[in-house]
């Protein structure tokens, strides 16, 4: 058998190994992909604050509707594209 053998993860180091040899600090990981998150939610609510309340100011938008969202997750050197759609009401 010349393939790779994942193991399970041990939750006590934190790491993914595969043939026994650490790939992966999953508490390392952990955190930064919640830095991007919290970069991305911030990033995003500011965006969307800002178009709405300019799109109320010069009547494109009733400040008693609601905006059809949505977001795309992509990440090239993995294949992943993911959207991601929401309706945020207003009032």
């Amino acid at each position: 058998m010349g393939g790779n053998v994942v193991k399970k993860r041990s939750y006590k180091k934190g790491r993914f190994k595969i043939n026994g040899e650490a790939i992966l600090d999953e508490d390392i990981f952990n955190m930064q992909l919640r830095k991007f998150l919290k970069n991305v939610g911030i990033t995003s609510q500011r965006e969307i604050e800002t178009a709405v309340r300019a799109a109320i100011a010069d009547g494109r938008l009733a400040a008693d509707g609601s905006v059809q969202a949505r977001v795309t997750l992509s990440i090239e050197a993995l294949g992943v594209s993911t959207d991601i759609d929401g309706d945020i009401a207003l009032s």
